[in-house]
């Protein structure tokens, strides 16, 4: 019997004890990351915007809902989720003339302590102070991404260029006397310039001709010395390649060999260095009588006021502002790096060669920067469109250039008074909407 009382004893005892251990407690899982959805208005088209999902965010620690969008949808859904208190977007990624009406509805935040956190990249200071938007202590966005346009030149052309003329100091009269070369030598017209339904030549005419002929973008839009440019510019076109208005992007003419001489943005140029380095040249753009006018495209990065991810924001912006991370945006997209980082030697030479063209434009003695439209909004297009009607009318249609120049003028002015946008660089600051003269 007493042995019975041990043995039950002892099995209650090993009972107690498996129902106290139990079985091993499942380690808690660790939570993922939130996803971060993000809104741009750059790296659009298809391809692009691909090699951004896929291989510049591949790293990324959480889920990136990468959306690219046309400035106009882009203004209009962050203004109405602000305006209802809904927001969606955790990070904005824009051209510096996109941001304004966000600036001007209090709906961007200030990331003066992102910024501060990472002063390690050494950002150019110009590009931070453009930034703060013409504020004192407030940074609505972080560089993210730069570009500009430049010239691509086949070497086949060389032969042609005018005495005297330096390929990396060119003048648009000398452009011009090289086109005619061309013709006259070969019975084809080399020039070329992306005045596709896609194309860039807007901006051609925003940052690069208006300034060179005139120091302005818009206050001088139907001076005497607008009528002198676009007199000189029609004298040009009799040398460009007629199908130049099917060009959206100019690396595909170019690669055909229907161009040889041709100035785009050069993420639409990076594929003609890219496949055949050998057989180009990336140089500045002309100068005109008021100096080398270019368009730098400076990205950034911002934050909307009540993002749902503020911390996600945050990583994605330190992310993306990493040098290797900006060294494989210029690998795969081509727009250049923002921090201070060595263009690696096992880059494609055909980037190199981007670089050093992009070097030469904004160092030049007479460079004369040009920003891209600011504070216009949802008008971002018809802004464009009044530059492009010019040239259709003026150039394509042979019209008056005066009577032109004045009928567009004030398309172009109510477009500036419906916006109130005041003057950017190169124009000087005004008071209220800018004005053209």
């Amino acid at each position: 019997m007493r042995k019975l009382f041990g043995l039950l004893a002892a099995l209650l005892v090993l009972g107690l004890l498996a129902s106290a251990c139990g079985p091993a407690a499942l380690p808690t899982p660790t939570p993922l990351p939130k996803p971060v959805t993000f809104l741009s208005t750059q790296l659009r088209p298809v391809e692009e915007a691909e090699k951004m999902r896929n291989v510049i965010l591949g790293k990324f620690q959480a889920k990136v809902d990468f959306i690219p969008e046309d400035t106009g949808p882009y203004t209009d859904r962050i203004l109405a989720e602000h305006k209802a208190g809904k927001v969606t977007v955790d990070v904005l990624g824009g051209l510096h003339g996109d941001l304004p009406p966000f600036i001007n509805a209090g709906a961007l935040e200030d990331i003066s302590g992102l910024m501060t956190k990472l002063s390690d990249r050494k950002f150019p200071a110009a590009f931070v102070e453009l930034g703060k938007m013409g504020t004192k202590d407030k940074q609505y966005y972080v560089p993210w991404m730069q570009a500009t346009y430049i010239m691509a030149i086949n070497k086949k052309a060389l032969p042609y260029l005018p005495t005297g003329a330096d390929v990396n100091a060119l003048t648009y009269a000398q452009l011009k006397e090289w086109g005619a070369n061309i013709q006259k030598a070969t019975g084809e017209r080399r020039l070329g310039f992306p005045a596709g339904p896609k194309g860039l030549i807007h901006r051609v005419f925003q940052g690069y001709l208006y300034p060179s002929y005139t120091g302005t973008q818009v206050t001088g839009y139907r001076s005497p010395e607008a009528v002198a440019m676009w007199k000189e510019f029609k004298e040009i076109w009799a040398y460009v390649n007629p199908q130049s208005t099917t060009y959206d992007f100019m690396q595909e003419p170019l690669l055909a060999g229907e161009v040889w001489i041709a100035l785009d943005h050069t993420a639409r140029l990076i594929n003609a260095f890219k496949d055949k380095p050998d057989e180009f040249l990336a140089v500045p753009a002309p100068a005109g009588p008021k100096g080398r006018g270019f368009m730098p495209v400076i990205v950034g990065l911002g934050i909307p006021k009540g993002a749902p991810n503020r911390a996600g924001a945050e990583s994605l912006i330190a992310y993306l502002t990493q040098p290797e991370v900006q060294i494989t945006t210029l690998r795969e997209v081509g727009f250049f790096p923002v921090v201070d980082v060595a263009i690696p030697a096992d880059l494609p030479v055909g980037i190199r060669l981007e670089a050093e063209g992009v070097t030469k434009q904004s160092a030049a003695k007479d460079a004369l920067p040009s920003l891209l439209p600011v504070g216009l909004g949802g008008k971002g297009g018809e802004f464009n469109k009044v530059y492009l009607d010019t040239f259709t009318r003026i150039v394509l249609k042979g019209e008056d250039i005066a009577k032109v120049l004045d009928e567009q003028a004030k398309i172009l002015q109510g477009i500036l008074d419906e916006t109130k946008a005041p003057c950017w660089p190169p124009d000087p600051p005004s008071e209220g909407a800018c004005k053209v003269k």
